[in-house]
Protein backbone atom coordinates (compact mmCIF):
# COMPACT_ATOMS: atom_id res chain seq x y z
CA UNK A 1 0.00 0.00 0.00
CA UNK A 2 2.86 2.33 0.78
CA UNK A 3 4.42 1.76 -2.64
CA UNK A 4 1.15 2.59 -4.40
CA UNK A 5 0.95 5.89 -2.54
CA UNK A 6 4.53 6.75 -3.50
CA UNK A 7 3.80 5.91 -7.14
CA UNK A 8 0.76 8.19 -7.13
CA UNK A 9 2.87 10.99 -5.65
CA UNK A 10 5.41 10.55 -8.43
CA UNK A 11 2.82 10.39 -11.22
CA UNK A 12 0.63 13.24 -9.98
CA UNK A 13 2.34 15.94 -12.12
CA UNK A 14 1.94 13.81 -15.26
CA UNK A 15 -1.70 13.12 -14.49
CA UNK A 16 -2.34 16.83 -13.99
CA UNK A 17 -0.47 17.71 -17.20
CA UNK A 18 -2.49 15.18 -19.19
CA UNK A 19 -5.75 16.54 -17.76
CA UNK A 20 -4.83 20.14 -18.61
CA UNK A 21 -3.66 19.20 -22.12
CA UNK A 22 -6.85 17.26 -22.79
CA UNK A 23 -9.13 20.06 -21.59
CA UNK A 24 -7.19 22.67 -23.60
CA UNK A 25 -7.26 20.49 -26.72
CA UNK A 26 -11.00 19.92 -26.35
CA UNK A 27 -11.64 23.65 -26.04
CA UNK A 28 -9.52 24.43 -29.10
CA UNK A 29 -11.10 21.50 -31.01
CA UNK A 30 -14.58 22.84 -30.24
CA UNK A 31 -13.70 26.37 -31.38
CA UNK A 32 -11.82 25.27 -34.52
CA UNK A 33 -13.95 25.31 -37.65
CA UNK A 34 -11.57 23.44 -39.95
CA UNK A 35 -9.13 20.68 -39.12
CA UNK A 36 -6.78 18.58 -41.20
CA UNK A 37 -8.98 15.55 -41.66
CA UNK A 38 -12.36 14.87 -40.14
CA UNK A 39 -13.12 16.83 -36.99
CA UNK A 40 -14.76 13.85 -35.21
CA UNK A 41 -11.63 11.74 -35.78
CA UNK A 42 -9.56 14.37 -33.95
CA UNK A 43 -12.01 14.22 -31.07
CA UNK A 44 -11.43 10.47 -30.77
CA UNK A 45 -7.65 10.94 -30.96
CA UNK A 46 -7.73 13.63 -28.26
CA UNK A 47 -9.86 11.52 -25.94
CA UNK A 48 -8.37 8.07 -26.42
CA UNK A 49 -4.69 8.61 -27.30
CA UNK A 50 -3.90 9.84 -23.78
CA UNK A 51 -0.97 12.26 -23.60
CA UNK A 52 0.01 12.11 -27.28
CA UNK A 53 -3.50 12.79 -28.67
CA UNK A 54 -3.80 16.41 -27.54
CA UNK A 55 -0.18 17.09 -28.53
CA UNK A 56 -0.79 15.69 -32.03
CA UNK A 57 -3.88 17.83 -32.39
CA UNK A 58 -1.98 20.99 -31.47
CA UNK A 59 0.92 20.14 -33.80
CA UNK A 60 -0.82 18.79 -36.91
CA UNK A 61 -4.58 18.78 -36.38
CA UNK A 62 -5.42 22.45 -36.60
CA UNK A 63 -5.57 24.07 -39.99
CA UNK A 64 -3.65 27.34 -40.30
CA UNK A 65 -5.64 30.35 -41.44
Amino acid sequence: MDQALELIKLLWPLILLQFILTIAALIVWYRTEETKGEKWVWLLIILFANMIGPILFFIIGRRDR
